[in-house]
Parts: C-alpha cells; sequence; structure tokens
C-alpha cells in the first residue's frame, strides 16, 4: 500500500499537478472575464484531467512495473503526452485572455 502511495508523490505526478492547477487558474480567469464562471463547470473539469490524468498516470506506472525495459518508456511517452495536452490547454486559455499566441482562437 505504501508503494501506491509513494506513486502519488513522484516526480511526474507533481508536475502534472502544477499543470492542472495553472489551467485551472486560467480558465477561471477566462470564464470570470466571459461571466461564464460557474462551480459545476469548474467540478466537471476538475473531474475530467485529475481522474484521467494523475489517477490514470498513477495506474500506467503500477502496470508499467511489470514490463521490464518497456514500461519505463511506456511511462514517459504516456508523460510527455500529458504535459502537452495540458499546455495546448493552457496555450489555448492564455490565447482566450487576449495573449497573443500562434494558435488558433476559438
Amino acid at each position: 500500500m505504501e508503494e501506491i502511495i509513494a506513486l502519488f508523490g513522484t516526480r511526474y505526478i507533481q508536475i502534472i499537478g502544477i499543470l492542472i492547477a495553472i489551467d485551472v487558474l486560467f480558465g477561471i480567469i477566462v470564464a470570470l472575464r466571459r461571466k461564464e464562471f460557474a462551480f459545476q463547470k469548474l467540478a466537471l473539469f476538475m473531474k475530467g484531467p485529475v481522474l484521467g490524468y494523475i489517477f490514470g498516470f498513477v495506474v500506467l506506472e503500477i502496470v508499467a512495473q511489470n514490463f521490464s525495459g518497456y514500461g519505463k518508456k511506456l511511462v514517459m511517452v504516456a508523460f510527455i503526452l500529458i504535459i502537452v495536452a495540458l499546455l495546448g490547454s493552457i496555450f489555448r486559455n492564455l490565447g482566450k485572455l487576449g495573449l497573443p499566441l500562434p494558435i488558433k482562437k476559438e
């Protein structure tokens, strides 16, 4: 059980958690500026990334421990994909705030 709890304290999970917090912060700022803020939307958003990214990544780390050399590579690829997805969301929110970014605005 301690091994599973320790997986939630890894550097990977800390980075994912920080990026989720930044994304949520910018999302809240965007919603407040647009006068569209609702706690229900925030709760639904938090349910997705937390369950999908953090818990999913921990489960992947547990499963990857059973694969010899490929497990670490699989974890690294998943980590990179999660980081890219979170950075994309952060950049999208920054674009909505009016910062000139080379992305398509909604």
